[in-house]
C-alpha cells in the first residue's frame, strides 16, 4: 500500500493569521510537523500498517520548505517533496500507484464565512470554479487525485471546510478531523492539542481499516470548464494573454480542457501569473 499526504498550513491547529510566520516561523513549522506526526502514529497503529510501503509527503504549503528533511527519519518509508516551482504543486509525485491520500491542514475555500486565512490557492483569486461548482484547495486537489483514480480518504481542518465537504456534491464521505473554529479570517479558537491528536489517529486507523477500494472518487467529466474570477481587472488583464484562456467580462476568464492535469497546472501557472501586477 502506497499512502499520499498533501500537507497545508492554513487548516493547522494553533495557526490564524498569516503574520505567523514572519514573527516565528519556527512555531509554525513546530505545528505542521505535529500534525504530520499524529498521521504518521495513526499509520503505525493501524491493522494495515504492515501492508504500507510508502508514505509520500508532499510540503505544500507556500514555498514548499516547512517540513524539515529531518522528518524523514521518523519512519524509513517516508519520502519528502519540498520546494518549487514543480509540476502539479500541492499535489506533486501523486500518481495511479498510490491507493489512498490524505489532506492534512486545509482551509475553506475563498469567500468561506468563518474560514480561517480563507483563499483559494492565492488571495488574487475572488472565486474559482469548475463545470460551475465553486472550489476549495481540498477539491482542486481532491479532483486530481481522482484523475488518478486514487481517493481521498481523510482530510484535515478547520470547521468551515468540513462543513463545506459535508455537502453532497463534495466529499461526505471522508473522515474528517476539526483542527479549530473560525472567529473571522484572522481569528480561531484551536482545539486542544490531544484531542486532534487522538481524532486523528482514530480517523487514520478507520480509514485504513476500511475497504479503500470502495471510496468513490471526486472527479469531472470531460470536458472540463475552468472559471476564475480575479480581485482586479488587471489580474484578469494579465492571465488572458495566456494561450487558450478566454476574456468573459472585466474580472473573469475560463479555460476549457478533455484533460483535468492540463487545467490543474494552468490553474496555478495564472495564480502565479495573476500575482506579478498589482492594482
Amino acid at each position: 500500500m502506497k499512502i499520499y499526504i498533501s500537507l497545508d498550513m492554513e487548516g493547522v491547529a494553533g495557526t490564524f493569521d498569516w503574520k505567523q510566520e514572519k514573527e516565528d516561523r519556527s512555531m509554525v513549522r513546530k505545528y505542521m510537523s505535529a500534525q504530520l506526526e499524529w498521521v504518521l502514529e495513526g499509520i503505525n497503529e493501524s491493522a494495515a500498517n504492515e501492508q504500507v510501503e510508502e508514505i509520500l509527503i508532499a510540503d505544500s504549503h507556500s514555498g514548499g520548505d516547512s517540513i524539515p528533511y529531518e522528518f524523514t527519519g521518523l519512519d524509513e518509508r517516508i519520502q519528502l517533496i519540498s520546494g518549487g516551482p514543480r509540476a502539479n504543486y500541492m499535489m506533486a509525485g501523486l500518481d495511479g500507484t498510490y491507493d489512498i491520500a490524505f489532506l492534512t491542514g486545509y482551509h475553506g475555500g475563498g469567500g468561506t464565512l468563518y474560514g480561517v486565512m480563507d483563499h483559494t490557492y492565492t488571495s488574487c483569486f475572488h472565486k474559482i470554479s469548475f463545470q460551475g461548482q465553486a472550489m476549495s484547495e481540498a477539491l482542486v486537489n481532491s479532483a486530481f487525485a481522482g484523475y488518478h483514480a486514487v481517493p481521498v480518504g481523510l482530510v484535515i481542518g478547520d470547521e468551515a471546510l468540513g462543513k463545506e465537504l459535508q455537502r453532497p456534491e463534495q466529499l461526505p464521505w471522508v473522515r474528517y478531523v476539526t483542527t479549530k473554529t473560525g472567529l473571522g479570517r484572522f481569528s480561531a479558537k484551536s482545539r486542544p492539542m490531544g484531542a486532534v491528536r487522538r481524532e486523528t489517529i482514530q480517523a487514520v486507523k478507520a480509514v485504513l481499516a476500511a475497504d479503500i477500494k470502495r471510496l468513490p472518487l471526486y472527479r469531472f467529466e470531460a470536458p472540463i470548464r475552468l472559471e476564475i474570477e480575479f480581485q482586479t481587472t488587471v489580474m484578469a488583464d494579465v492571465a488572458a494573454l495566456i494561450p487558450g484562456v478566454r476574456r468573459l467580462d472585466g474580472r473573469t476568464v475560463e479555460l476549457v480542457s478533455d484533460d483535468y492535469a492540463v487545467l490543474f497546472n494552468a490553474y496555478s501557472l495564472i495564480a502565479r501569473v495573476a500575482g506579478t501586477v498589482n492594482g
